[in-house]
């Protein structure tokens, strides 16, 4: 089993700082270092061309002035959209970073980082071989490092071909085959909506030695139950309001 210091991994800033800059954008990143964030959380998807890119949604509408799919879209359409500016005005700067672009920024500040492989569909091993290849030429420390997706595939080839690296297993509502779900791929931890758990699942999964991380938390009363029955940490859009600090 990994061992991580519990207080070391608390707060995880979600897409960065989702609530104070556009989301899974460097500044994003920087906002939440600036909160004192330790942790943060980003999604990384696959272009047409195979450029590994720092976006959660399928469609790019909702976070820059392009449309269309991600997954149809190539590099140099990508690299040229605005993904700020819909956030703010101030924001008209920022751009979807590749992964290497995200990893440098997010190493400079002293970030650790939950990477969430987002894919489904055909291709991807490829993808995961990619992502990890980018990991092990340009992250330097494992220990600051956590893996998580929903794809359960995805995580059986991580434990697979870097079985070194932590894995965490997401759910939106926790299946009841989620003990052996979390064996076959090694887990370190289970991540789920705060909203989906209860005290007796809780307890359970801590029992079983996992570590205990909840989504997407902005109002720290909304878990306050949750930290007595053992859950370890939160993302969360606005860290502000869990460290008590403001940007």
């Amino acid at each position: 089993m990994f061992d991580t210091p519990q207080d070391d991994i608390r707060i995880i800033g979600h897409r960065g700082a989702a609530a104070v800059a556009p989301e899974n954008t460097l500044a994003s990143f920087r906002a939440a270092a600036a909160l004192g964030v330790r942790w943060v959380e980003m999604d990384v998807s696959q272009l047409a061309d195979g450029t590994a890119v720092i976006f959660h949604d399928d469609a790019l509408e909702r976070c820059t002035n392009g449309s269309g799919l991600l997954a149809q879209s190539s590099w140099p359409q990508v690299q040229q959209l605005d993904a700020g500016s819909g956030f703010s005005t101030q924001f008209s700067t920022e751009r979807i970073p590749t992964l290497s672009e995200a990893f440098a920024e997010i190493q400079r500040l002293g970030l650790g980082l939950n990477l969430e492989i987002k894919h489904e569909g055909a291709g991807l091993e490829p993808f995961v071989e990619r992502v990890l290849t980018t990991l092990a030429r340009e992250w330097r420390e494992n220990d600051r490092l956590l893996l998580s997706s929903f794809n359960h595939q995805a995580l059986q080839l991580c434990q697979r071909l870097a079985p070194h690296l932590r894995r965490g297993q997401l759910y939106e509502s926790v299946p009841g085959n989620w003990r052996q779900e979390l064996e076959n791929i090694a887990a370190y931890s289970l991540h789920c909506d705060y909203l989906a758990l209860d005290q007796a699942l809780a307890m359970a999964i801590k029992a079983a030695g996992y570590r205990l991380f909840c989504y997407t938390v902005n109002d720290p009363l909304s878990v306050a139950y949750h930290w007595a029955w053992g859950m370890d940490g939160v993302f969360t859009d606005d860290p502000a309001r869990f460290l008590g600090s403001s940007v």
